[in-house]
C-alpha cells in the first residue's frame, strides 16, 4: 500500500494574529490551496492508493462552502485513491459541520465519534473523529485489533502523553498503550511539529500557521506491506510542501542611535523570495520605538511583523536616588515594576517610565 499522510491544514484560518499588515490572511489562504493542490498532484503522478487526513483539515468557525467545494473537487480528481479523514478539534464532526451536511466524493470516508474499522483488501483501517471541540477520551483502551495477520492502521487526531488534569483536552493518548495495540502504522494529527521516527507519526502542519511554525512543512509519503503472520515492512519519507517560510530576524538596537538608523538596518535584512519575516528588536534602546511608525517606513514587504523586546538604556536605580521629580517618579515606578509578575504588564510599566522620563527631561 502506497499512502500519503497529512494533517492540520486549517483551511480558511483567519490568520488574524500573524501580522498587522492588511491582506496577508488572504495571501496565506491562497497559499493553503496551492499546498493542497501539490498533494493531489503528487498522488496523481505517483499512483498513491490511500490518503490519510488526521484532523483539522479546516476551521469550523470560518470555513466557507466554496472552500469545501474546492477541496471536494480535488478529491474527485483522484477517484481511485481512498481518502480517510479523522476530524479533529478545529473541524469536529458536529451537527452543522460540512462533514455532516455536505455530499462528499464517493472515495471519501469520514470517521465519527466512535472508533470504526474499514475493511479493505490491503488493510484494516481504524479511525476516530472528534464530535466536539474537545475530547477527553476516544476509548482507545477498549480497542482490540480483529485480524493481527493483516495490515492494521489507525487514523486519529490526538495528543500523545498529554496531561489529563487540564480542563481542555484534545484526546490525550498514552504512547505506551498505543504501542501495545499492534498497529502497523498510526496516522496522527494535532501536533504541528513533524515527528516521524517510527510508526507512530505526526506529519506536522502541512502549511505553517505562524511564526511558531518555522522551518519545513509537508507530508509523509509511505509504503507499507505485510505478508500473513509476518512483521510489516514500512518505509516513510518527508516531502516538503512549503510555498511560504516564516522566519525570524533579530536586530540588537543597543548601538543604534536614531529611528532613521533603525529603519535602515531593518530594510537591509536579507530575506529570501518565499520568506515572510518577523523582526525581533532586542538590546537596550536609546530612543522611544513606535512599532506602528516603523511599519510606515519599512520598504521590504516581506517584513510582516515587528516584535519589540528591548529594554530602556537607563540606570533606573541611579535616577531613583535623585531628589528630583524624575527621581521620585522613577522610584515609584520601580516599586510597581518589582510588584508586577506579568511580563506584558512589566513591559507596559517600562514604556510608561520611558515616556515619563522624556516628558520630565530637564525638570529639576
Amino acid at each position: 500500500m502506497k499512502f500519503i499522510h497529512i494533517a492540520d491544514l486549517h483551511f480558511d484560518s483567519p490568520f488574524v494574529n500573524l501580522s498587522d499588515k492588511e491582506g496577508l490572511g488572504e495571501l496565506c489562504r491562497l497559499q493553503q490551496r496551492k499546498v493542497f493542490k501539490k498533494v493531489i498532484e503528487y498522488i496523481k503522478e505517483n499512483q498513491i492508493d490511500t490518503l490519510f487526513i488526521s484532523g483539522d483539515l479546516y476551521e469550523q468557525e470560518y470555513i466557507r462552502k466554496t472552500t469545501i467545494e474546492y477541496i471536494n473537487n480535488l478529491f474527485k480528481e483522484i477517484s481511485d485513491t481512498k481518502i480517510y479523514i479523522a476530524p479533529g478539534n478545529h473541524d469536529p464532526y458536529i451537527k452543522n459541520s460540512y462533514y455532516n451536511k455536505f455530499k462528499w466524493s464517493d472515495n471519501v470516508k469520514i470517521f465519527e465519534g466512535k472508533i470504526e474499522k474499514v475493511n479493505t483488501p490491503e488493510a484494516d483501517i481504524y479511525g476516530f473523529g472528534f464530535e466536539d471541540f474537545y475530547c477527553k477520551d476516544s476509548n482507545i483502551s477498549e480497542l482490540e485489533i480483529e485480524n493481527p495477520n493483516k495490515l492494521n492502521i489507525l487514523v486519529m487526531h490526538g495528543d500523545i502523553d498529554a496531561s489529563q488534569a487540564v480542563e481542555n483536552q484534545y484526546n490525550p493518548i498514552s504512547k505506551k498503550e498505543l504501542l501495545s495495540k499492534g498497529f502497523d502504522y498510526i496516522a496522527l494529527g494535532h501536533i504541528h511539529k513533524p515527528n516521524y521516527e517510527n510508526y507512530i507519526v505526526y506529519p506536522g502542519s502541512a502549511f505553517p500557521l505562524g511564526f511558531d511554525e518555522l522551518g519545513k512543512r509537508g507530508m509523509i509519503v509511505g509504503e507499507i506491506n505485510k505478508e500473513e503472520s509476518s512483521k510489516s515492512n514500512l518505509t516513510t519519507k518527508f516531502v516538503e510542501l512549503n510555498e511560504i517560510y516564516f522566519v525570524e530576524k533579530e536586530i540588537d538596537v543597543t548601538p543604534i542611535l536614531s529611528k532613521e538608523e533603525l529603519v535602515e538596518k531593518i530594510n537591509e535584512l536579507p530575506i529570501q523570495e518565499k520568506e515572510l519575516a518577523k523582526v525581533v528588536l532586542i538590546g537596550k534602546r536609546n530612543f522611544e520605538i513606535d512599532v506602528y511608525d516603523l511599519y510606515k517606513l519599512i520598504e521590504n514587504d516581506k517584513i510582516i511583523k515587528i516584535k519589540e523586546k528591548t529594554k530602556m538604556n537607563y540606570d533606573l536605580q541611579k535616577i531613583a536616588n535623585d531628589t528630583t521629580l524624575k527621581g521620585l517618579y522613577v522610584k515609584e515606578m520601580i516599586t510597581k515594576l518589582e510588584e508586577e509578575h506579568d511580563e506584558e504588564e512589566k513591559q507596559i510599566i517600562e514604556k510608561a517610565i520611558e515616556i515619563g522620563l522624556d516628558i520630565l527631561e530637564g525638570t529639576v
